[in-house]
Formats: C-alpha cells, sequence, structure tokens
C-alpha cells in the first residue's frame, strides 16, 4: 500500500502556488492571464549585485560554505541589524539559510515540541500554521479583521496565551494584508509577552523596506524583548533576490546553536555563490532598495484606488509589502448562470477563468471573507487586471 506519513497527509498545499500554476497551464493555452497571485517583485536583481555573482563564479566561491554560513556574510547581517535595527548581535548568533522560509523551519522545528500552541494572528502567510503542524505544535489564530486594519490588539493576545503557549508568529509589514505594527502596537504586544515566561517570538521582517509608513522598530529592540524574538529576514523582497534563497535567523544563542544542529543535518549552509551577493547586497548602497519601494508605493496608491472604485468591495489602504487584501463577501451567495460564489476561493477561481487575473482566496489566508492581489507587476498589468475584475464582478448577480 502506497502510503505517505501522517505528517505529510496532515499538510495543505501551498495556495498561492496552485493558483500561480493554474494561471501558467492556462497562459499555456494561449490564455491572456495577468498574474497577481504570485509574492515576488517583478524588478530584476539590481546589476551590482549581479556583477558580484559573475565575480564570485570567477573567485571560484564553489565549495561548501559553514553550515551557519560564511562568517563575512554573518558579519554583514549584523551590521546591518545594529545600523538599521538598533539591535546587536554576534556573528555565532547567525544562521543563513535557504531563505527566510527555511529560517522560519528552523525556529519552529528547533523550539515546539508535540502539543505546544503557536499563536498566529489572522489573516496569516499559508505556510505558517504548515509549519507548525510538521513540528506536530497546534497552530491557535487569533482573528484581526480588516475592521482592525488586520492588526491583533495586545487584549487579543493576552486572550490567546496559555500555559501551552511556545511562540508567536508576527509578520510586519505583513503578507497577506500589507498591514505594518506601529511601535505603539508593537509596545503593546510586548508588554503582555514579558509577562508570559518561557514564551518567544518569530519577527518575520522580510518586507522590512517595503514599507511606506512612518518608521518602524522591531519588536526584539523592545526592553525585554530580544532575549524572547528570533528575528527572520533575507534578501528576496528588498532586493529583488527571490531565485537566489538566501535568509537568516538571529537569535539568542542556545536557539542558534539548535538551528544549526538541525540545518547541518537537513541542508548544511545554503548556496556559497548566493551568499557571496548577498554580503554585497547588505553592504552596498541601498539606493536601489529606495528605488524600488518608491515604485511599490505608487502601485500601492494605483491598486487602492482602482479597487475601491469596484462596487461590493471593502479596501483598507496598506501601508507595506505589495499585496492588497479586499473584503469580498458581499459576493457570497451570487450567480453567474449556474455558477455560484460560496467562498473567497470560488471568487479567486472565478476571476482566473472567467476574467483571466489569478488572485488568490483568503480562505488559506485564515481570512475566508477577503482575497489577496499582489501588485508587484506593472502599471498597465494593474490598470487592465482590476478592469477586468470590477467587469467580471459586475456579471455576477
Amino acid at each position: 500500500m502506497n502510503t505517505l506519513s501522517n505528517r505529510l497527509q496532515n499538510l495543505s498545499p501551498s495556495a498561492t502556488f496552485a493558483m500561480s500554476q493554474k494561471s501558467t497551464e492556462l497562459k499555456a493555452q494561449g490564455i491572456d492571464v495577468i498574474n497577481m497571485s504570485v509574492g515576488e517583485p517583478d524588478f530584476n536583481t539590481p546589476d551590482h549585485i549581479k556583477a558580484a555573482a559573475k565575480q564570485a563564479v570567477d573567485d571560484n566561491w564553489s565549495r561548501y560554505s559553514p553550515v551557519t554560513g560564511y562568517l563575512d556574510l554573518r558579519k554583514a547581517i549584523c551590521e546591518k541589524l545594529l545600523k538599521e535595527n538598533g539591535l546587536e548581535f554576534e556573528p555565532s548568533q547567525i544562521v543563513v539559510s535557504n531563505g527566510a522560509k527555511q529560517a522560519i523551519t528552523n525556529t519552529v522545528m528547533a523550539l515546539v515540541n508535540p502539543g505546544d500552541e503557536v499563536i498566529i494572528p489572522a489573516p496569516y502567510w499559508v505556510s505558517y500554521p504548515q509549519m507548525v503542524k510538521l513540528a506536530e505544535g497546534t497552530p491557535v489564530h487569533i482573528p484581526a479583521p480588516i475592521e482592525q486594519d488586520f492588526k491583533i490588539t495586545a487584549e487579543q493576545l493576552e486572550a490567546a496565551i496559555t500555559p501551552k503557549t511556545k511562540l508567536i508568529i508576527l509578520c510586519t509589514p505583513c503578507n497577506p494584508t500589507g498591514s505594518v505594527y506601529t511601535p505603539e502596537d508593537l509596545k503593546a504586544l510586548a508588554e503582555v509577552i514579558v509577562k508570559h515566561e518561557g514564551v518567544y517570538v518569530i519577527s518575520d521582517e522580510i518586507y522590512e523596506h517595503i514599507n511606506y509608513s512612518e518608521k518602524t522598530i522591531s519588536i526584539a529592540s523592545l526592553p525585554g524583548m530580544k532575549e524572547r524574538t528570533i528575528v527572520i529576514n533575507g534578501v528576496s523582497k528588498a532586493y529583488a533576490m527571490t531565485g537566489w534563497r538566501i535568509g537568516f535567523s538571529a537569535a539568542p544563542a542556545w536557539i542558534t546553536k539548535g538551528i544549526n544542529m538541525l540545518q547541518g543535518q537537513y541542508t548544511s549552509g545554503p548556496c556559497s555563490l548566493s551568499q557571496k551577493i548577498s554580503q554585497v547586497a547588505w553592504e552596498a548602497d541601498q539606493q536601489c532598495v529606495e528605488d524600488m519601494r518608491v515604485v511599490f508605493e505608487r502601485r500601492r496608491d494605483l491598486i487602492v484606488k482602482l479597487a475601491r472604485e469596484i462596487p461590493g468591495l471593502e479596501v483598507n489602504v496598506p501601508q507595506g509589502a505589495f499585496y492588497l487584501f479586499p473584503k469580498c463577501s458581499s459576493f457570497f451567495g451570487k450567480k453567474d448562470g449556474d455558477r455560484v460564489i460560496n467562498t473567497s476561493t470560488d471568487l479567486a477561481m472565478y476571476l482566473l477563468e472567467v476574467g483571466h487575473v489569478a488572485t488568490v482566496g483568503g480562505d488559506a489566508f485564515g481570512s475566508p471573507e477577503c482575497f489577496r492581489m499582489s501588485y508587484a507587476t506593472s502599471d498597465e498589468n494593474i490598470i487592465e487586471a482590476l478592469r477586468r475584475i470590477k467587469e467580471t464582478l459586475a456579471r455576477l448577480k
């Protein structure tokens, strides 16, 4: 009998990748699909970073690296954390991984025991609960609806913490909503956390530099929080380097030791060439990051304006990342012929198959009343995609 392990049977496939694959299949049939399902910058990796990659090849950086990553890269990450976040770490407290996704999984696997609870604000990135399930932990979701700008409150957090709570996963700027926790928001959450011994925070800061609000802080910089926080970041979003697969965790030394042990057994150190160019990304002039951020902000303004012109959608103004997460529940129960829209996943599939725009239903993000659109695409694509969405949704009665 061909049977996969129980841990795999308990997992759900990635909804974002599934919608992107369906989009690709339709394109292969000659259908003009605008893909707004994938969270990936549409920019090319900046030229000075590509030049460093070519140099790294010529310099023969092609051998195994230390499990935790090259020392020079870890020093560069420490410098970045000190300069940009006011956080002082030693290179021994940094583990470089195959993307921020692995860095988060490493942390969950290193800290969570069967039955431990992990608090995850909803909406959440689709992979967080699945990572917890892999570790045989229990995801505990705190709903944060659009009326709260998709952010949990300190009161909600306090009510969710139990003697079984081990971790809280916090993402700001947030995927899928683009919401940003202000310094005041984070201070309120930190005051709750420090009261509970043995509760730790994974602070996913991968969208740190795609931020349109006032300067934010890392929760790790607040009193009593550095020893409770595992900071996650990487080069994928800020530097348009998704395919290079470099992320990192910065944590208390005892946690880093565990992550190092884990990574050493199942992947070892990440790609040597990617590490060398990531060092350049963090050490070189940062104007490229700001240039891309400005473009994303302009696109944010454009998509918010166009989405607010679509009857039936409720739209907030995201303060970071490159996602819009409109509330679409007013369409539930409506029909186009024999086709009935019962869920946001139904709506996303309808928009793909009828409107030829790929989005992702909010069910997979823990907010079934919404759906996600990525505006990491051209202005022209945004304008045409929203035109199609408006026209397609108008068919529902």
